[in-house]
Formats: structure tokens, sequence, C-alpha cells
């Protein structure tokens, strides 16, 4: 299944140098939260109104696989944070190599 991502170009551009994306979401770190926010194309619009309304012009789409990720052995759990829906969370840093495109984010 298709998963998305947003990233600040900064940080996007310090994974593929590092090889590693270890932001969970903005203004925090895999290490602090434990895994990395994703959503479905379904859920983006409601993530971008809730979180990124106010966000820098800066931001890229990272889109991945969760079969892929999972391949790789890094674990992919969709859970509720308590709205009744299933989002995916990945437990572990992104390897750039899994992303299939990254492309500028426009609201």
């Amino acid at each position: 299944m298709r998963i998305l991502h947003l990233a600040e170009v900064d940080d996007w551009a310090a994974a593929k140098v590092s090889g590693r994306y270890d932001t969970s979401t903005r203004g925090a770190t895999l290490q602090e939260v434990g895994f990395i926010h994703c959503c479905t194309p379904d859920q983006l619009a409601g993530v971008v109104a809730r979180f990124y309304s106010d966000a820098p012009e800066n931001l890229v789409l990272l889109e991945l696989d969760d079969d892929d990720v999972r391949a790789a052995g890094t674990e992919v759990r969709y859970e509720d944070p308590g709205n009744g829906q299933l989002f995916p969370h990945i437990y572990g840093p992104i390897d750039p190599a899994w992303v299939t495109a990254a492309d500028p984010y426009r609201s």
C-alpha cells in the first residue's frame, strides 16, 4: 500500500546524505516519538489541515510502499490515534532507497 510522509526539505536533504531519515513529525524525532508518522493518500488533506496549515513552503512529500519497508525488516503498523482512523506508523528510520517519489508539496 502506498503511504506518505511530509518532510521538511532540509531534513530530507540531510537524510539523502546520511542514508537515514528519522524525523517523526514536525518538531519531533523518531527517538522522541518511537515511530515515524505517515498517512495514506486519502488522509493527506486532513493531516495538512491539522498539522501543516501554517507550514512554510519548504515541504517535500515522500511516497513509500509499506511492503517495501516491511521487506527491509522495518515494522509498519496501522494504528488509531483516537479518531477512528488507522494511520501508518513506521517503527524505525526511513532508508531513502525506500522512497519511490519525493516531490515538493504544494497545498
